[in-house]
């Protein structure tokens, strides 16, 4: 958040907004590529926390992870003793993946999603960007209440809050463009 005082550029109270929501846009990607479209992909499994060594570690930090075909996933773990343990934490987890274990490495086939299921991850999509849009919406509102503060403090003029809002709004809109354009490149690829 930024001081704001009658000293306060236009460009330093754009600068403060940019990381604010960027951080919600980080957050929104992170979370996208946890939904499973119809291809293989290594985020897909590699945060998934594996119970090993007796702790609870994420994948990617025990195994090799690799995409060979569009719809396969192959785990390598480093120590073969863990295998079991990799195993589990798939099946026990919400992906609804079956592995099957060779012995040397897993594998996940992943089934063709259907219409259903399409469906499903869609609206899961538009309850992410919802709340992505939410979160962006609240910083806005924190960074309205620091300029309404300082015009109530008088430490700042009427116009010069007014400018500071429109500044604020037009970085607003920015950001929920990226969503938007974030979550539909999603959709599309959830679509096939």
């Amino acid at each position: 958040m930024i001081n704001i005082t009658p000293n306060t550029y236009s460009d330093d109270f754009q600068k403060a907004i940019a990381p604010e929501m960027q951080k919600h846009i980080q957050h929104f990607q992170k979370e996208l590529t946890a939904i499973r479209t119809g291809r293989a992909s290594s985020s897909l499994v590699e945060d998934l926390l594996i119970e090993c060594y007796g702790s609870k570690m994420k994948l990617k930090e025990v195994a090799s992870i690799a995409t060979p075909e569009a719809r396969l996933i192959v785990i390598q773990p480093w120590d073969k003793s863990i295998l079991g343990d990799v195993e589990k934490g798939i099946l026990t987890s919400e992906l609804g993946l079956t592995p099957v274990n060779n012995g040397e490495l897993i594998r996940i086939q992943l089934p063709m999603m259907s219409t259903e299921r399409r469906d499903e991850l869609i609206k899961l999509l538009n309850k992410k960007l919802e709340e992505c849009k939410a979160h962006i919406r609240n910083a806005r509102k924190d960074f309205q209440n620091s300029v309404r503060d300082a015009e109530k403090k008088k430490a700042i003029s009427e116009d010069f809050a007014k400018s500071l809002l429109d500044i604020l709004q037009k970085e607003t809109d920015k950001f929920i463009a990226e969503a938007e354009k974030n979550s539909s490149k999603k959709e599309q690829d959830i679509k096939g």
